[in-house]
């Protein structure tokens, strides 16, 4: 593949995925976030109870930063905090009993909505060639 075919495969790709984040998006039913409380939500739901210190260094932001975030994040009702039984100084961010229920709910709204799109437009073939483009996107994104 020449340089500008795979340029024109890029911008496609780029185009198709970014339609596919929004899809996605609107069938999990949750409320938007920020893309700043996104991944503090995503990195609480892979990681569980830690400080907000912590969060900010996974994110690469500013622990004030972070703290705002969060801040507004427990406003909602989806993060609590409590003590650090580590450190008495220190207090744990953790998503709420709700949060995680949600998160569940969204990610099986999710991968239903997959399942039924893939049954209904592609056939078999289909199914598998698509099965087989995941490690080749997950290679992409590899730091």
């Amino acid at each position: 593949m020449d340089d500008v075919e795979l340029e024109e495969v890029a911008a496609a790709l780029r185009v198709t995925t970014n339609r596919l984040a929004r899809k996605l998006r609107s069938e999990g039913g949750l409320q938007e976030f920020t893309p700043s409380q996104t991944a503090a939500v995503r990195h609480l739901a892979d990681v569980g109870e830690i400080t907000v210190a912590e969060l900010a260094r996974l994110e690469d932001v500013r622990p004030q930063s972070m703290s705002a975030t969060v801040a507004e994040l427990e406003r909602l009702g989806i993060v609590g905090r409590k003590a650090d039984p580590a450190d008495a100084r220190a207090r744990l961010v953790f998503l709420t009993d709700d949060a995680q229920s949600a998160i569940l709910r969204a990610r099986a709204n999710k991968t239903r909505w997959f399942v039924q799109r893939m049954s209904e437009r592609l056939d078999a073939d289909e199914q598998r060639a698509l099965a087989g483009v995941i490690p080749l996107l997950d290679r992409l994104l590899a730091p």
